[in-house]
């Protein structure tokens, strides 16, 4: 089995190390050095729930109820997790459980999969098409990782959106192959679509600013990021490359409110020595007005 050290994880799922350590002290993954491939689904899974603005609090919260209602060890990875409310529904046999209200509806999301289905002796009913494009997806990712397979991962994230147009998950991996071959005209699609797949899905936003911004649209740029960080402001990087915009933009005042949220929400990361340099740097040759409380206003020199 694959093994993935940490520093690979960080890099694969884009997450600010913090991210995964505050997961790890949630319960929600186990601390390690060490991840196998179940386990990067796993973190892929919460990046993405992470992203539609559930705090960690409500995922565990989900979990834990979902564990004692169904008797399942991890409901992460053995069923499909989605955002309802200010927690977590599970895909089960066709209807989505609320594990904490334990109410079940029906799961309209699902795509229809022709002929029958057979009802295992246990009682359950898969959805074979939900299961077989789940499969391909696990399938697309193991392939991506590999350069040599590259080409075969874009077939199966194709075939995937074939089957399922609104597969925000796949089309984000299409359109990030499509980027670093720097078909940015292409990736900017997919990052589209699945910004409509999921209009709340930060980390499309994120992306797709980051086209805009390799093509010089920087209106465009700041518009999907200030989206991104509407969606999670916890966001840093998509704070971090607004400042970057800003500046570009030759609006110092607008960056600095970006450079110092990066310092505040990500104080030890690779980027924070420059994100205070910058913000240091554009209040020593702004004069900026502090408006006080109490309405007196104070002038910084510049």
């Amino acid at each position: 089995m694959s093994r993935y050290c940490r520093e690979d994880v960080l890099r694969i799922l884009r997450l600010p190390a913090r991210q995964l350590a505050t997961w790890e002290r949630a319960g929600l993954i186990a601390s390690s050095e060490n991840y196998s491939f179940d386990e990067l689904v796993q973190l892929r899974k919460l990046r993405d729930l992470t992203a539609t603005r559930i705090s960690v609090k409500s995922i565990r919260r989900s979990v834990d109820a979902m564990q004692k209602v169904a008797g399942m060890a991890n409901p992460l990875q053995e069923f499909a997790a989605v955002r309802s409310g200010s927690g977590l529904a599970f895909r089960q046999w066709g209807a989505l459980v609320n594990p904490v209200t334990r109410q079940m509806a029906f799961d309209f999301e699902l795509a229809p999969c022709a002929g029958m289905i057979v009802v295992r002796a246990n009682g359950q009913v898969p959805s074979r098409l939900s299961n077989e494009i789940q499969e391909m997806f696990l399938r697309a990712v193991r392939l991506e990782e590999r350069g040599e397979t590259l080409g075969d991962a874009k077939v199966l994230y194709e075939a995937i959106l074939d089957m399922q147009p609104n597969h925000a998950a796949a089309a984000i991996n299409l359109g990030t192959i499509r980027y670093n071959e720097r078909d940015y005209e292409t990736a900017e699609g997919f990052y589209r679509r699945a910004t409509e797949a999921d209009p709340e899905y930060a980390l499309a936003f994120f992306d797709l600013g980051n086209v805009l911004d390799e093509q010089q649209r920087l209106e465009e740029a700041i518009a999907a990021y200030e989206r991104a960080v509407e969606l999670v402001p916890q966001y840093a990087d998509a704070h971090y490359n607004l400042a970057l915009a800003y500046e570009r933009m030759k609006e110092p005042r607008r960056a600095l409110r970006h450079w110092t949220t990066y310092v505040r929400l990500d104080p030890s990361g690779p980027w924070a020595s420059h994100a205070r340099g910058q913000a240091k740097k554009i209040l020593g040759s702004e004069r900026l007005a502090i408006v006080c409380r109490h309405g007196r206003t104070l002038k910084i020199a510049g």
